[in-house]
């Protein structure tokens, strides 16, 4: 199409993916695949155990360079990690450990500020071993934010985390989203998880996207309202669940899948 002075062009996609392959050996993790995430935009990759979910946040992390595929592989240099396992260092106080490596003259400046929206403010000088697991992976989120990122990718983050606080984190991570605009890539087993948090929830299944669904729900997404209900069943279904356990009201595993994916 041509270009015309004054005219509006969309924005490029800050992670722009093609024809990305992983193979273990004989086995082939992610095959060809394909994956588009706007600015801005929360998205929310399912799978079951072993189906590539942490392979392909790896990739894309630039943790693993064993990928292969003559297609294209774009995302941004400023980007942050965030790992279930929160990796602070217990020898460094919180504030050391939010601005580890961040080689700025307002960095102090800057990691109190992170700590105070992540609502730490006033633990700066605490030791990791005094803070409870909520409050670790609250610094482990100001870590990834202090540097203000066009890219968070997240690996099961709050899976660690019992269920209340794990709710009161996808409220904080909400709201941090919101302010910040950063693109997410969020890898979970929790299927309730993705459809609490994510613009576009995507489903893993040998190595390639099987599923994609928008979730346009107003924030914030109540369980039983019956949109929800419907996401759920349709994403369960696609990750080979029994869609009864869907409408199971009193048991988790219908929300959550367990193992971790290599």
């Amino acid at each position: 199409m041509a270009s015309y002075p004054g005219r509006l062009t969309a924005p490029p996609p800050t992670v722009r993916i093609r024809g990305l392959t992983r193979r273990f050996g004989a086995r082939t993790v992610l095959d060809d695949v394909d994956l588009t995430i706007q600015r801005g935009e929360f998205v929310a990759l399912l799978g079951r155990s072993g189906s590539g979910k942490s392979t392909l946040l790896r990739a894309i992390a630039e943790l693993d360079y064993d990928v292969t595929g003559s297609g294209e592989l774009h995302m941004p240099e400023n980007r942050a990690v965030v790992f279930q396992d929160t990796r602070l260092l217990p020898w460094a106080r919180v504030l050391d450990n939010v601005i580890l490596g961040l080689d700025l003259p307002d960095a102090v400046a800057r990691g109190e500020a992170a700590l105070a929206e992540v609502g730490l403010a006033g633990r700066e000088r605490a030791w990791p071993v005094e803070l409870s697991g909520g409050e670790q992976q609250r610094v482990a989120l100001a870590r990834s934010l202090v540097r203000d990122p066009e890219l968070v990718l997240a690996d099961e983050p709050f899976g660690a985390l019992d269920a209340l606080t794990r709710m009161r984190m996808h409220d904080l991570l909400r709201e941090l989203c919101a302010r910040h605009r950063p693109a997410v890539l969020l890898v979970t087993h929790d299927v309730d998880e993705a459809i609490t948090l994510a613009d576009r929830v995507l489903v893993l299944v040998d190595g390639r996207i099987a599923e994609e669904q928008r979730i346009e729900l107003p924030a914030p997404r109540p369980l039983r309202d019956p949109r929800f209900l419907a996401h759920r069943e349709s994403l369960l279904a696609a990750l080979g669940v029994a869609t009864a356990a869907a409408s199971t009201e009193d048991t988790d595993s219908s929300s959550e899948l367990e193992g971790s994916a290599p």
